[in-house]
């Protein structure tokens, strides 16, 4: 069942902000990509269950909320970045801009339009940009094609968006943020669950490197020696 389409202009309601927490409590997410391929959209489906169409370009704006997740709650912070990222010659200064971001993120949705094959073009050197910040081939980062439901003015085929993923090592999935606000919230959550499994793996190796063991003393293995070597002159 589609939700109704709820593109008309209208007041996005308040959020409510989440309380600060000690450093390291939140779930740190960037979605970056093209301009005008629904990334604000995106993050206003997901955490208001709203779809609004028009936004004022290149805001940028970071959201810190308290999201339901497996039972719990968990504070989320998300940030949307400008949509300014174009194929040309000038693209690694581009990418430079939002170095800060992808240092700061720990998860990441890049997201394209079905309907821009240049917006699917700035995927791959926006994940090389991820991947040079993050080198650990484990921090997640989710391919989206969005605006599924423009069937009619489709440039980017789902095999491409596909065939993409696999080559970088990346999850690929198409939503309809206008008409499909599961397909979005279950982008958003399995980043969640993916960025806390990491967390909880890194604290985990953490506290058993802060561990040391104790250290055997060599004075028993010579002992033990010394007491093998009595038992078999005796039985001599």
């Amino acid at each position: 069942m589609r939700l109704p389409n709820m593109s008309q202009p209208s007041l996005l309601a308040p959020i409510a902000e989440c309380p600060p927490g000690p450093p390291g409590a939140q779930v740190r997410l960037a979605v970056l990509g093209a301009r005008g391929v629904g990334k604000s959209a995106m993050v206003v489906r997901f955490l208001t269950k709203r779809f609004i169409g028009d936004y004022e370009p290149n805001t940028g704006n970071l959201y810190s909320r308290l999201v339901h997740l497996d039972g719990d709650h968990v504070a989320v912070q998300i940030q949307d970045t400008p949509g300014c990222i174009q194929v040309q010659e000038d693209c690694v200064q581009v990418l430079d801009s939002l170095s800060r971001c992808v240092k700061w993120a720990e998860g990441f949705l890049l997201v394209y339009s079905i309907t821009d094959y240049s917006s699917y073009q700035s995927v791959q050197p926006l994940y090389q940009h991820i991947r040079k910040m993050h080198p650990d081939a484990r921090t997640p980062i989710i391919i989206v094609g969005n605006k599924a439901d423009l069937l009619h003015a489709r440039q980017v085929q789902a095999k491409e968006g596909l065939q993409l993923a696999n080559e970088l090592g990346s999850l690929f999935l198409e939503i309809s943020t206008s008409e499909d606000s599961q397909g979005v919230c279950d982008v958003f959550q399995y980043l969640c669950k993916e960025v806390s499994k990491l967390q909880h793996a890194g604290s985990t190796d953490r506290r058993r490197s802060s561990i040391i063991p104790r250290p055997k003393s060599p004075n028993m293995q010579d002992l033990k020696r010394r007491f093998k070597q009595a038992l078999s002159s005796k039985v001599k």
